[in-house]
């Protein structure tokens, strides 16, 4: 017993380290006194907390990092300048002289020549949409589709075995194709640049001349008729202008916003317009179309677009090419490639989180949708079920 006034300590572990980790003894150690002092000063519990917890939180990085990575994006990304967005009046029964100056232009004596141009990848449907509404006002249609997608993958040539399709813009159509390089390892935006110069290309053999106009956008960008013609008719409009549409995901059941703005309009000038998909102004035409992202028919064509098109990097797990589960995520309006939202405030973050609320209104769509809502129920609020294909 410890003698009165002096603390109690046990040296029976000290003594033991002492006695087998001392350098007269070091050299008769067995391996497993060796281990007891090597680990002597580790707690156990935070030994075996570092052995799980450490790989379970490399998995839950690898599963899930691209989450944080855009939840914290308000953290180290500024908001992009804002557009100024320009008021849109349209009424059926208001005549053109007036709608032009209500937006604060003049009237033409006659409209300017409209040129719509666009890369095809294997959106026919769609496509069909698209130029049923701008027919009334588009002089030439334009399409330069190629044998190989963004991301080098080699395929067919969807819209030259389809053409009979579109016959009803045939006296009106420049076609061209361009082959694709099918570099192996290349940032597929470098072939998506590519492929737009040679659309530039295209787009001067098809005639265009110094203030025609020139619609600029991907296929499922689709500019509403009305506002074309409202454009054509109009003087003195912006040079260039960028299209506010309503973004809708899958179909026109899941409105997700109506923050699409790559859509753009120029008056045509020679040696000095590029075709381009990125901010060209700050003037921005509100409510000019619909964007409609991965409104395909067949699963077989989600499949295909997730793995052709630039952001293929966002197929982390080949799970996600899973037929059944890209007809679950359609359904529930969710993300395909389980991703947080695009947003540059914690705000809008939040209040985009979760599935895409499903809506009832089929009210200001494309008109040739309407006309064809057989054809096209899967386009319409209440139809998620898809084709294999």
């Amino acid at each position: 017993m410890p003698e009165t006034g002096y603390p109690y300590r046990s040296k029976k572990t000290d003594d033991i380290c002492d006695d087998v980790c001392g350098e007269a003894s070091r050299a008769a150690l067995s391996m497993s006194k060796r281990l007891r002092c090597a680990l002597r000063w580790f707690d156990l519990k935070a030994l075996l907390l570092l052995l799980i917890g450490v790989p379970i939180l490399i998995f839950v990085i690898h599963v899930h990092g691209q989450k944080f990575t855009y939840f914290l994006r308000p953290l180290w990304e500024s908001p992009p300048k804002p557009f100024r967005t320009m008021p849109h009046y349209h009424h059926e029964n208001v005549s053109m002289e007036n709608l032009c100056k209500l937006h604060g232009w003049g009237i033409r004596e006659i409209p300017r020549r409209v040129f719509d141009a666009v890369l095809f990848s294997n959106e026919l449907d769609i496509l069909e949409v698209r130029w049923n509404e701008l027919s009334p006002y588009v002089s030439e249609f334009i399409l330069l589709e190629s044998n190989s997608t963004f991301t080098g993958l080699k395929k067919p040539l969807f819209f030259a075995s389809n053409r009979r399709r579109f016959k009803f813009v045939e006296s009106r159509l420049t076609y061209g194709t361009v082959g694709g390089r099918f570099v192996k390892g290349e940032n597929p935006f470098v072939e998506e640049s590519y492929q737009r110069v040679a659309l530039d290309q295209l787009i001067r053999i098809a005639g265009i001349s110094d203030d025609d106009l020139l619609i600029m956008s991907d296929v499922d960008e689709i500019p509403s008729g009305h506002t074309i013609n409202l454009l054509r008719w109009c003087d003195d409009i912006p040079e260039m202008l960028h299209l506010q549409m309503r973004n809708y995901l899958y179909s026109f059941e899941f409105y997700v916003d109506d923050d699409s703005w790559r859509a753009s309009i120029h008056r045509y000038r020679d040696g000095k317009t590029r075709y381009a998909h990125f901010r060209q102004t700050d003037d921005l035409l509100a409510d000019s179309g619909w964007h409609c992202s991965f409104c395909f028919r067949h699963i077989s064509e989600f499949i295909f677009k997730m793995k052709a098109y630039s952001h293929v990097d966002r197929v982390r797990f080949s799970y996600y090419l899973s037929p059944s589960r890209i007809q679950d995520v359609i359904c529930h309006g969710a993300d395909l490639f389980d991703m947080l939202p695009e947003e540059y405030t914690f705000q809008k973050i939040i209040a985009k989180l979760g599935p895409i609320p499903s809506s009832y209104s089929a009210v200001n769509l494309p008109s040739y949708l309407i006309q064809n809502a057989d054809r096209y129920r899967y386009l319409l609020p209440g139809n998620c079920k898809r084709e294999s294909g």
